[in-house]
C-alpha cells in the first residue's frame, strides 16, 4: 500500500517556524515530483511548493516565497517543507503529495497533476 505520512505540525506563534516532513512508504518517489498542498477552513486546497525528482526545479507559491524552503531526500524517501516567519494567514491543513510522472523538468502546480496524497498536517499560526 502506498502511503505519504506528514509530520511537524501544529501550534507556533507569528514569526515562528516550523518543519514539515513527509515520509513515504510502499513505493519509492525518487524520480516523481513531490510537494506541499494546503488548506485553510473555507477554502479551496492550494499549491505551497513543489520539487522535481532532481531537485533542479523548484517552485513556491508567490505567499510562500523568501519564507517557505522545500527540499528533498531520496535515499529517505522523504520531502521536507522549512517554514520561517509564519503568518496567521498560514493557517491550514498541509498536504504531502507526488506527481503520477516521473522524469518532469517542469512543476506543475495544479492539484489534478498529483494523484498520491498525504492524510494531511495541521498547521496553526496564532497572532
Amino acid at each position: 500500500q502506498v502511503q505519504l505520512l506528514e509530520s511537524g505540525g501544529g501550534l507556533v506563534q507569528a514569526g515562528g517556524s516550523l518543519r514539515l516532513s513527509c515520509v513515504a512508504s510502499g513505493r519509492t518517489f525518487s524520480y516523481n515530483t513531490m510537494g506541499w498542498f494546503r488548506q485553510a477552513p473555507g477554502k479551496e486546497r492550494e499549491f505551497v511548493a513543489a520539487i522535481n525528482w532532481s531537485g533542479g526545479r523548484i517552485s513556491y507559491a508567490d505567499s510562500v516565497r523568501g519564507r517557505f524552503t522545500i527540499s528533498r531526500d531520496n535515499a529517505k524517501k522523504s520531502v521536507y517543507l522549512q517554514m520561517n516567519n509564519l503568518k496567521p494567514e498560514d493557517t491550514a491543513v498541509y498536504y504531502c503529495t507526488a506527481d503520477r510522472n516521473t522524469f518532469s523538468t517542469v512543476i506543475v502546480t495544479t492539484q489534478t497533476r498529483y494523484n498520491f496524497w498525504g492524510q494531511g498536517t495541521q498547521v496553526t499560526v496564532s497572532s
